[in-house]
């Protein structure tokens, strides 16, 4: 816990789950979810960490506000005073904030593994569990597969820190009751001081966060969450040595139990140049949050920079199975699969990833080279009509590419990769305009060819090459004089 350790005593003994007979019936849950379906909580949506969630905050539904506060009285301040008695000195100093009413389904499965605002956190499961296959709230450092067997009316009561998170659901509807609680009696300076400092972390302010960060730690030195941020503090400013420091010193105090920091650690070392030990830190931040795609996809990139293709291949159909929209693991798939000759499954990966906005010039970019290499193919092989399709793909591609590009540049919305595409584009499109012309005289299509060569010599006026394939097409044909002023424009360049 984040304040009053030395109260709480060892924190993996405080985690409280309810069983017997529930907290409230069955039928109750089922009438304040349908008070709440009038309310409207099942068509909201709102963002939290890296999902998607279905739900609302109690504070836009009165009506399911009004039975919590009512049970909150009667059954659940009560437990917590009984459950936590060496922080919590009577019922009435109890108070919930930030309380929210989730639904999850398959389109809003899950959350990812967080720590809760509040000295103590209590989770309440609203849903019968035969109405929902999959799902399940789970404790980290107790394992992914170790799900808590929560039916409808059970709970669990614990310190706020404690790492947690929901399984996927994949078939149904699951409702849970979630809530942070505070105590009116105690002052929790460390969250304080550490909800400050994040605050100012977020705003740039990154002097003033670090001081919180301290301040925090000189109250209890084993605040991992502190500690945590201030190393990546330290990473913002490339000061490797002491962000690896601190987050070592998370990881001895959760006993490597915790995904972030091996995923922060593994940043850490991959910076460094320490990719061995990074590939492990990443490896052991999978076997603890395997369903993390941001996780799985860089750990694919480590893997693939020490020459395991397979393994860094899994890593990318690992995360986007998590995340279908991470353009990034489908680019990089695609890239793979292409460098190893697969140029089949390379498409429909790229295709996959141009479904990725900030992915889209990047995938459009590679797909039109595996078009125009499947273009030589099949022209190497006599199919003409065949490698004219694609090549013509091939080109529709890049011009798709570049207009977002440009849009992008525009906009000041580009990343670096972007002025480097924007590079590629003329030398690849002029080999499309070559070889499309190409094919098309070879399907004697000259008129084809000689208005393929003239857009050339249009977009890109200045480049010799495309005069002179226009020169040969018009030599091809008899025109002569046509022939003679590419030449010479050719000469001029």
């Amino acid at each position: 816990p984040e304040d009053f350790a030395d109260e709480f005593g060892f924190p993996l003994d405080l985690i409280k789950v309810t069983e017997g007979l529930p907290l409230f019936p069955a039928d109750e849950a089922a009438d304040v979810i349908n008070a709440a379906e009038l309310e409207g909580v099942d068509k909201n949506e709102y963002i939290s960490g890296k999902y998607k969630l279905g739900g609302d905050w109690l504070v836009n539904l009165p009506n399911t506000r009004k039975w919590f506060n009512t049970r909150l009285e009667s059954t659940f301040f009560p437990l917590l005073c009984y459950l936590f008695p060496e922080i919590v000195s009577s019922p009435s100093v109890l108070r919930a904030h930030s309380v929210s009413l989730l639904k999850y389904n398959a389109s809003h499965p899950r959350t990812d593994v967080h720590v809760d605002n509040g000295i103590l956190a209590m989770t309440l499961a609203m849903t019968p569990k035969d109405n929902y296959v999959g799902g399940g709230t789970f404790f980290e450092h107790m394992g992914i597969d170790n799900v808590l067997p929560m039916d409808v009316g059970h709970g669990t009561f614990r310190p706020g820190s404690v790492r947690h998170g929901g399984h996927k659901v994949e078939k149904g509807e699951r409702y849970i009751l979630g809530a942070f609680l505070l105590i009116e009696d105690r002052v929790e300076h460390v969250r304080r001081l550490k909800n400050r400092g994040s605050e100012l972390r977020r705003a740039g302010n990154l002097n003033d966060a670090e001081k919180h960060f301290k301040w925090a730690l000189a109250i209890n030195p084993k605040c991992t969450t502190c500690l945590k941020d201030w190393a990546e503090i330290l990473l913002t400013r490339k000061q490797y040595t002491e962000a690896e420091e601190k987050i070592r010193e998370v990881l001895h105090l959760l006993e490597d139990l915790d995904s972030d920091a091996l995923f922060t650690l593994g940043i850490i070392l991959s910076e460094q140049g320490k990719d061995d030990e990074s590939i492990e830190a990443y490896t052991k931040s999978v076997q603890l949050n395997a369903d993390d795609a941001e996780l799985c996809y860089n750990l694919g990139i480590k893997l693939g920079a020490k020459g395991d293709t397979k393994a860094e291949m899994s890593m990318y159909a690992r995360a986007t199975s998590i995340d279908p929209k991470f353009g990034g693991a489908w680019v990089n798939w695609g890239t793979v699969l292409a460098e190893t000759g697969n140029l089949e499954d390379a498409e429909v990966m790229f295709l996959k990833a141009i479904e990725c906005p900030e992915v889209a010039s990047k995938a459009l970019m590679n797909l039109a080279l595996v078009y125009q290499n499947k273009a030589n193919t099949l022209a190497s092989q006599g199919d003409l009509p065949g490698a004219k399709i694609a090549i013509i793909d091939a080109g529709k591609c890049l011009d798709n590419a570049k207009t977002l590009l440009d849009h992008a540049v525009a906009s000041g919305t580009g990343d670096s990769d972007s002025a480097r595409y924007i590079a590629q584009y003329e030398p690849l499109r002029l080999q499309c305009h070559r070889l499309t012309g190409s094919i098309l005289a070879g399907l004697k299509d000259f008129a084809g060819a000689e208005a393929e060569f003239k857009s050339a010599t249009e977009t890109f006026p200045h480049v010799k090459g495309a005069w002179e394939m226009l020169a040969r097409v018009l030599d091809v044909q008899g025109k002569a004089e046509e022939a003679n002023a590419a030449r010479a424009k050719f000469a001029s360049l």
